[in-house]
């Protein structure tokens, strides 16, 4: 069974596409389950999100497409909410969704994965930006607001690795995360940014085995083209860590499938 729970729409206004383009898409590439989880709103950097006027059509919008593909694919509904302490709105959290993913894109005001603002890193020790960083996926984690860390070791997206083992650096994220009964995606879009790679890395997914927390898969994508991105390869990485099973979710509860 193919997963794919991490994906946007227009209305985060970095993506294009309509949800039922998306739809047809994921249809060609015979994924099973699709997940809208476009950008919620929230009163910061608001540009890059949905405000929060749209959310009723944006949640109409997936949920006319979950009736019209219900006898060929699995459509579901959530967001992806960004943990930025102050700004985590409830009427985000309250909506009837399938699940949250939780993701840190910030820290502090810098939103570090965004090209804009990449001269940062230069200014800063690395290591402690990697700290920094998994740090707040720990506060995200025991907060006990969210079903899947979204790109978990997003902070290498532009090739600034620590020189601190990154297992040291994360023990406790992954600790918190094992204890907040959340997954893990396999997130297919650090393929597409300088870093190469899926996120998370190989030592993290060694770290993520050994707990025995569960992954599910995202293409993170923002255009057709994304959808279904390098899924296999994922399912591979996935495999050879000891993985036979990815979760999908129904109105918050997850599921364990076969992939």
């Amino acid at each position: 069974m193919l997963i794919d729970l991490h994906n946007h729409t227009p209305l985060c206004n970095h993506a294009e596409g309509s949800i039922e383009e998306f739809v047809q898409a994921a249809l060609l590439q015979k994924i099973d389950v699709f997940g809208f989880s476009d950008h919620a709103p929230m009163g910061f950097d608001e540009d890059y999100r949905m405000s929060f006027s749209q959310m009723a059509n944006y949640e109409r919008d997936v949920l006319h497409v979950k009736e019209k593909y219900q006898d060929q694919i699995k459509i579901l509904l959530a967001y992806e909410v960004d943990f930025l302490q102050g700004y985590i709105d409830e009427r985000v959290l309250q909506r009837n969704v399938d699940y949250f993913i939780g993701s840190v894109h910030y820290l502090g005001s810098w939103g570090f994965d965004n090209p804009e603002f990449i001269g940062e890193y230069r200014t800063q020790n690395i290591d402690e930006v990697w700290e920094r960083y998994f740090a707040a996926i720990t506060d995200m984690a025991k907060s006990g607001l969210f079903d899947i860390v979204g790109h978990l070791d997003l902070i290498k997206v532009f090739n600034y690795l620590p020189k601190k083992d990154v297992r040291m650096i994360a023990k406790e994220a992954i600790k918190a995360i094992k204890k907040a009964n959340m997954a893990i995606e396999l997130n297919a879009a650090g393929f597409r940014k300088p870093v190469g790679e899926q996120y998370p890395s190989h030592p993290l997914l060694e770290l993520i085995a050994e707990h025995d927390i569960p992954i599910t898969f995202g293409s993170d994508a923002h255009t057709i083209d994304h959808i279904g991105f390098l899924q296999d390869e994922l399912r591979v990485i996935a495999k050879n860590y000891g993985y036979k099973k990815c979760a999908t979710y129904e109105s918050r509860d997850r599921i364990l499938v076969n992939f």
